[in-house]
């Protein structure tokens, strides 16, 4: 039996209708291990591209929250995730990124299982007692795995609702990006990992609502990345926008004006518009299309415009590891896919000229976290507030580009998550 700590309720860190967080929520060890069994463990978390899997036996390890997982192709060509950790002495059985297996053998005793998560070898088995049985003993399987549009989901929770019903309304802002092309999407160029000083959630949140940051934090970037020289025009900087919220917590903001878009010059001309409006509808292409910035709840992003896809893993309560992939349509020529992937590189990679940015901020934020005072500070997440509405253009409730409505709605189903004792706790008692 699995001993753990009385839960805190966190309904006193939140007065959403005022826009007020309280700060402790980043840092607090306690609320950390909270949030890995109550908003982690329930929730469909993204695992990886079906590109990546092309032929039986291909596999690819991650996370689910801070649990090792290796996801594999078996013979039947049917994707699995497990648990990447032995059921002897619980050491990973796959310790490789990425590639190719018939089997799975724990370098420690060297226990043995196939793609399927079957234990199919163990040494000195004469030695075990009579009622061992191999067939009680394969890995660990998530209890649900699904994919939407090429990308794979998991949950431990075999309760969750299925994972097109826990992406609800996004669901239409999601095909912006991955039904561009009739022929699906891939991922290109491997995946890019780097370390943060921050908290998981200052990213998810930013990626859900923050549109704000871009004229003041990236104001060299755009310098840099403008025609003249000299920043974009005035128009662009105060772009007009929309900004949906999804009572599920996912977050998509995006610019509305037809210049938002500072995708490479390739890849922008390699798009038929026209054809496009056909596809995806006026909406989709002159909205979520463009230079927008998306999260879907709890650790998933996405920069359509970019082709930049992402998990934010929790590495403690501050800390978080990048993982990022470049997403492309599988319909484009290689030299546009490349060109995609080298743009994405210099703008969202680890050294990119944003995503520099991006980790200061959240690092500076994080580290002024721990003080007595700085630490119990109220945080004022009140932009927008009172302005969302249903503007029958955008399905499900949106406010201008510029607020906080996301964020508010993010925390709202993270502090919901954390108050609800998940299916693991409901067993128990």
């Amino acid at each position: 039996m699995t001993l753990r700590e009385p839960p805190v309720d966190v309904s006193g860190c939140f007065d959403l209708d005022r826009g007020l967080i309280d700060r402790t929520i980043f840092a607090d060890p306690a609320l950390y291990r909270q949030e890995l069994r109550r908003v982690f463990a329930p929730s469909w978390l993204f695992l990886a591209h079906e590109s990546q899997f092309a032929k039986p036996g291909d596999f690819f390890t991650t996370y689910l929250g801070e649990d090792p997982v290796v996801v594999a192709m078996g013979r039947d060509r049917k994707l699995r995730a497990f648990l990447n950790a032995c059921r002897h002495r619980g050491m990973r059985v796959c310790r490789a990124d990425a590639g190719a297996a018939k089997a799975f053998t724990c370098s420690y005793h060297g226990w043995s299982y196939d793609t399927s998560g079957k234990l199919i070898n163990v040494p000195n088995d004469e030695d075990y007692p009579a009622h061992f049985d191999r067939e009680q003993w394969g890995l660990t399987e998530v209890a649900q795995l699904d994919t939407y549009q090429g990308l794979v989901f998991a949950t431990w929770n075999p309760d969750a609702p299925p994972l097109v019903e826990a992406l609800g309304g996004m669901t239409w802002y999601l095909d912006a990006m991955l039904d561009r092309d009739p022929a699906g999407t891939e991922v290109v160029g491997g995946v890019h990992k780097w370390v943060l000083e921050g908290n998981w959630k200052l990213a998810a949140e930013q990626f859900a609502s923050d549109w704000y940051h871009v004229n003041i934090s990236h104001a060299s970037a755009l310098m840099v990345m403008s025609p003249t020289g000299k920043g974009p025009t005035a128009e662009i900087v105060q772009t007009p926008g929309r900004q949906y919220t999804d009572p599920l917590g996912h977050g998509h903001g995006f610019p509305t004006h037809p210049k938002s878009r500072f995708d490479d010059r390739l890849v922008h001309a390699h798009y038929d518009y026209a054809a496009l409006r056909e596809r995806l509808g006026d909406a989709r292409v002159e909205g979520p299309m463009t230079t927008g910035h998306a999260t879907v709840f709890p650790n998933f992003s996405y920069l359509p415009v970019n082709g930049s896809i992402r998990v934010w893993h929790p590495k403690g309560p501050n800390r978080m590891e990048v993982w990022a992939w470049t997403l492309v349509d599988r319909s484009m020529p290689d030299e546009v896919k490349n060109a995609q992937r080298l743009y994405n590189l210099r703008t969202f990679g680890p050294t990119g000229i944003f995503e520099q940015d991006d980790g200061e901020n959240w690092s500076e934020v994080q580290a002024t976290a721990h003080g007595f005072v700085a630490g119990s500070m109220t945080l004022n997440y009140q932009m927008g507030l009172g302005l969302e509405s249903e503007d029958g253009i955008h399905p499900g409730t949106t406010g201008r580009l510029y607020s906080d409505g996301a964020a508010r709605g993010f925390y709202t189903r993270w502090r919901d998550l954390m108050n609800t004792p998940a299916w693991h706790e409901k067993d128990s008692r």
